[in-house]
Order: C-alpha cells, then structure tokens, then sequence
C-alpha cells in the first residue's frame, strides 16, 4: 500500500485540542486540508507524522508550547491609555489592533479589559503557553510532481 512521502501532496483531516481538552482547530466543519510534506505548511512534527501513513491512518502528535506558538510572555500584555485610541469605534473586549514595534514590524493586540482611562491590550498569541495535541487522519496521498 502507498504511504505518504516528503514531496508528496496529502489531503488530511484534524483535530487540535489544549491539555485541557479544549478543541481550538480543526477541520470537522470545514473541508479537509491538503498540504505538500516538505514545504513547511504545518508544523514540522505534523510532516514527520505523517511521512510513512497510509491513507486511513490515524497519528497523534503532541507539539509542547515552545515548538508551537511559544511560551507566553507577559511584556506583551500591555495598558494603552484610551486618549491614544481613536474614539470611534469604543474599545471593546475582542478587539485587535495593530501596533508598529520599534523595529517596524507590526504586532496585533487583542484587547481584553476596557477600563475608564486605559485598555489592557494582548499581543500573544491565542494559543501561547498551551501545548497543542493534533488527532489526524490521512484521507488521501497525490503523488509529488
């Protein structure tokens, strides 16, 4: 039976959940992915697992949180005073902003508190600090060009 190779292009389907057992991705409402192994298009642990599947397979991988978005670092939390927000629209829990760093690259922030003089911005990512477990099924392997 076939099993997939680095160069190949496979169509997967996946679940990512925390430790916790919260899922936070997947494809069980969406189509499944198709990605080529060697191009770097999911985490490389997730290639290595499937390198060597066959279609049907089932593979779990767990990817600790400084392989996968990093450990969280609170220097990224931040309080913005709101006289430096624009007034419309109101800041409100959820919100992203974008900030330029100061060495020109831009960091998204997500605003989690709105207080009367300032909001308590995010700029970590949803999953920082969370090791992540990926359920995958191998639904089909095309072979590399």
């Amino acid at each position: 039976m076939q099993t997939a190779k680095n160069g190949d292009t496979v169509v997967i389907e996946f679940v990512v959940k925390t430790n916790d057992g919260r899922v936070v991705g997947g494809t069980e409402n969406t189509e499944p992915q198709t990605l080529k192994i060697g191009n770097v298009e999911i985490f490389p642990q997730i290639e290595a697992a499937l390198t060597g599947m066959e279609v049907g397979s089932e593979a779990t991988v767990t990817i600790e949180a400084e392989n996968a978005f990093g450990p969280r670092q609170e220097q990224l939390v931040v309080d913005i005073p709101r006289e430096n927000l624009p007034p419309e629209p109101a800041p409100q829990p959820g919100m992203t902003l974008s900030a330029q760093q100061q060495d020109g690259s831009t960091l998204n922030l997500v605003i989690t508190e709105v207080g009367d003089t300032a909001v308590k911005a995010d700029g970590n990512h949803p999953l920082a600090g969370e090791d992540l477990t990926f359920g995958l099924t191998l639904v089909e392997i095309k072979d590399a060009a």
